[in-house]
């Protein structure tokens, strides 16, 4: 018996659920009020996505199908997974992108899809979505595509020209991971897919010698997606692989997954996930890269198995092993480490940088922008203030653990 739309509509946002990488931040503003058509980009299947600015948007996620002729062991939907398969045509992915933007439900389109029949096939129906809302609507909200990389270049290239931003998932930490669980797809394809379309990114941005801007290609940038947990990659293999993913193909997003178990799951793979917490600690791990200047192979120097500390965040763990650093002066310390100090965000070092222009800055002058004194005082000094001996205390990490909690006993 044919499904319904609100039954596949069921089944394919549920399925699109595992897919982490659907934030918008990057994107360029379109406007609808100036510019005309429908959407825009400011202001069962909808996630919550956040710009660079911290806005919070509403993003239709769904798959076209969860059909797919690949066999990738982590994967629920891969090809011998018993799970109920539905799919969408381009026609009702766009009837259903504009009837939810009409409701005030959503201010754009997150789309990925199994593959079926070929990775052209697949790759011409989610363009389709792509071409029919800007083209033939007149769409102005954000788009998301999830590419796959062996479909043909002429059909990416048409991909970026519409949507906001592109990603090709990257699937495990490591090219073993990739061989072991998911032999049908391989790491060199996925890399010079992201590769071609770092070239294209770039393109895109720049002027010619007339001033006049290049083609519009995926303002947003790409972003990919790893998943944690399945293999026995280390925190440390897979802070080398991200490293690697933003230096080599200018990425505006690495995302984690925790490997979550799935029904039928093959014996290769782990039978729980790994803890959440890991998850968060990546992350965290992952926004010192980019915002503090932190290099990765630094926060899990100090772990001999190449593993985050998941009771303290990474930068608090880092300056525990790193004590001969501390304390900092804040009045005399560099930008960069002051940023190195637990505690201190990116916008109170600014804050504290203006301040000592024309005065001491001293201990309780952090307490007006919002900074745990608690966690600063050991590792920095200020007029009326030294930690002594506190840094050096054996028992220091025990003053920043979680208090232990009682176990379950189910």
């Amino acid at each position: 018996m044919k499904k319904s739309l609100s039954q596949r509509l069921a089944i394919l946002s549920d399925a699109a659920k595992y897919d982490a990488s659907c934030a918008s931040s990057g994107s360029g503003r379109r406007d609808s009020a100036r510019s005309g058509g429908l959407g825009s980009t400011t202001g069962n299947g909808i996630c919550h996505a956040f710009t660079p600015d911290g806005r919070c948007i509403s993003l239709l996620k769904i798959l076209l199908t969860n059909f797919c002729v690949y066999d990738c062991a982590y994967c629920i939907n891969r090809s011998s997974s018993n799970v109920e398969r539905a799919r969408f045509t381009p026609e009702e992915v766009v009837w259903l992108t504009l009837e939810f933007y009409r409701r005030n439900c959503i201010e754009g389109l997150f789309l990925s899809s199994g593959i079926i029949r070929s990775s052209d096939h697949t790759m011409e129906q989610l363009v389709q979505v792509a071409r029919d809302l800007r083209l033939k609507h007149g769409f102005r909200g954000y788009i998301h595509l999830k590419t796959i990389p062996d479909a043909s270049p002429r059909l990416l290239e048409e991909a970026g020209r519409y949507a906001d931003r592109l990603s090709i998932n990257v699937e495990m930490p490591t090219v073993a991971g990739l061989e072991q669980y998911a032999p049908q797809k391989k790491a060199g394809g996925i890399r010079q897919a992201m590769g071609e379309m770092r070239l294209k990114i770039d393109a895109g941005r720049e002027r010619s010698h007339t001033g006049r801007r290049a083609e519009r290609f995926s303002p947003g940038g790409q972003s990919t997606q790893m998943i944690v947990g399945a293999d026995a990659a280390s925190d440390q293999d897979i802070l080398a692989s991200s490293a690697n993913l933003y230096g080599s193909y200018g990425l505006r997003r690495v995302y984690y997954s925790a490997f979550s178990p799935i029904p039928d799951a093959s014996a290769l793979l782990p039978a729980k996930s790994p803890p959440l917490q890991r998850e968060h600690r990546l992350y965290q791990a992952d926004w010192l890269f980019r915002f503090y200047g932190f290099a990765f192979g630094e926060l899990t120097a100090g772990r001999a198995d190449g593993m985050l500390d998941l009771e303290l965040d990474p930068k608090l763990a880092w300056a525990l092993d790193n004590r001969a650093l501390f304390p900092v002066d804040l009045n005399r310390a560099s930008k960069e480490m002051l940023l190195r100090v637990p505690g201190l965000g990116i916008k109170a070092v600014a804050a504290i940088l203006r301040a000592r222009r024309h005065q001491a800055v001293r201990l309780e002058d952090l307490a007006r922008l919002n900074v745990s004194i608690r966690k600063v005082r050991p590792f920095v000094q200020t007029p009326g203030w030294s930690p002594a001996r506190l840094t050096d205390r054996h028992d220091l990490r025990s003053l920043f653990s979680p208090a232990p909690q009682q176990m379950s006993l189910l």
